[in-house]
């Protein structure tokens, strides 16, 4: 479950990290009283969407009285914040208003999972303010990297030579290493699989805060947190999570142009990587499990079908404890229930793949295509796509 920045914000809280003082507000007038009880001038608006570059669409203004306060959050609540295709918006309901904070510096902190090495991840930059992906592949060596056993724990000893290594500010080396233990008491005690701030700031004053909070809840570890029912009552889902989470279907959506259907986590993590490296962009991330059935592949095709971005759907299917032939007779069976908007390209390998592939032969076409690898498979994906 991703939470919107305040309540990313109300999460650092809990756990000791310093954030701006603020509130969240629904109207124009709750806005000014927030902006009352903060006492101070200037304030920032901020638009509470699940989607990045709001900055850039008018999501984030700052006011300098009540009236810019009326003014500015009269506008936002009025905004829809666009993806980064411009063809999915998020229509602004809440705002965050806080006290505007003097920058010195700007720096980027994040820990995350690393399954592949199964260890935490911890990300540290002096770079912040700025695409963490951008400052990966411009500036490789502006990031530094802490693989942290869980067994172990991050130690402050531990932490504070990781600071050193991302070359901060010196002055910000004790405000960043208290900042970093308390969030990643957040990322592990608060059961996350992301906590990210960006910009952790540097003040004039020498203080460290986070300005921004980007926060991953484990949906696995709700069973200990009552509290998350709370989050749930607020965060708005776009129509193709929404309706995936109705089919009860493991959807991400993203802002790519193929349409992803694999059943295993793995092997949809696979095809998402296989059709960028053959030059393309995956639309969503979307494992229909081990079944396969006719029902779960419609279900799919249906949730890909509302993403107006897609422009070409990719099935990846590997045979082992479902059979490869149940499966193609699931796919013949969902496409006569699917009107589909994009063309498709089929993949299946494993047990009874044979069998599986002799069936989809029959009703292949000029729409409902098959390939024999995962590569050839997300190339012809990749190039139905680019021609749209």
């Amino acid at each position: 479950m991703d939470l919107l920045e305040y309540q990313g914000k109300q999460y650092f809280a809990r756990y000791g990290l310093p954030v701006s003082p603020g509130d969240v507000a629904d109207t124009v007038e709750r806005a000014v009283e927030v902006a009352q009880q903060i006492g101070a001038f200037p304030v920032v608006l901020k638009a509470q969407v699940q989607i990045g570059g709001r900055g850039k669409q008018g999501g984030i203004q700052i006011a300098n009285n009540l009236d810019e306060v009326r003014k500015h959050a009269e506008f936002i609540l009025k905004l829809v914040i666009k993806d980064r295709t411009g063809t999915i918006g998020y229509p602004v309901k809440r705002l965050w208003i806080e006290k505007a904070s003097d920058i010195k510096r700007e720096y980027y902190a994040s820990f995350t999972l690393d399954r592949s090495a199964k260890m935490y991840l911890g990300i540290l930059s002096a770079k912040g303010g700025v695409e963490i992906e951008k400052v990966a592949e411009d500036e490789p060596e502006a990031i530094a990297r802490l693989h942290i056993n869980p067994l172990d724990g991050l130690s402050r000893d531990v932490c504070a030579d990781w600071v050193k290594r991302a070359n901060l500010d010196e002055e910000a080396n004790e405000g960043a290493v208290e900042a970093l233990m308390r969030l990643y008491d957040v990322f592990t005690k608060g059961d996350c699989d992301l906590t990210e701030i960006n910009p952790l700031i540097l003040t004039p004053e020498g203080k460290v805060h986070a300005l921004d909070a980007k926060v991953t809840l484990d949906d696995a570890a709700e069973f200990r947190h009552p509290e998350w029912e709370a989050f749930k009552g607020v965060i708005e889902l776009d129509g193709r999570d929404k309706l995936a989470a109705e089919k009860g279907l493991q959807y991400i959506g993203l802002d790519g142009s193929v349409g992803i259907i694999a059943n295993g986590a793995g092997l949809a993590m696979s095809t998402l990587d296989t059709v960028k490296q053959v030059g393309g962009a995956a639309a969503n991330f979307l494992d229909i499990g081990g079944g396969a059935s006719a029902e779960t592949v419609t279900a799919a095709l249906e949730v890909i079908n509302t993403d107006p971005n897609v422009k070409a759907i990719l099935i990846n299917i590997f045979g082992g404890v479902t059979w490869g032939d149940k499966v193609a007779s699931g796919i013949v069976e969902a496409l006569g229930n699917v009107a589909l908007r994009a063309p498709l390209v089929i993949r299946i390998d494993g047990t009874r793949a044979t069998e599986g592939r002799a069936i989809l032969e029959q009703h292949l076409n000029e729409r409902v295509m098959m390939a024999r690898t995962m590569v050839e498979a997300a190339r012809k994906a990749v190039e139905l796509a680019a021609k749209g």
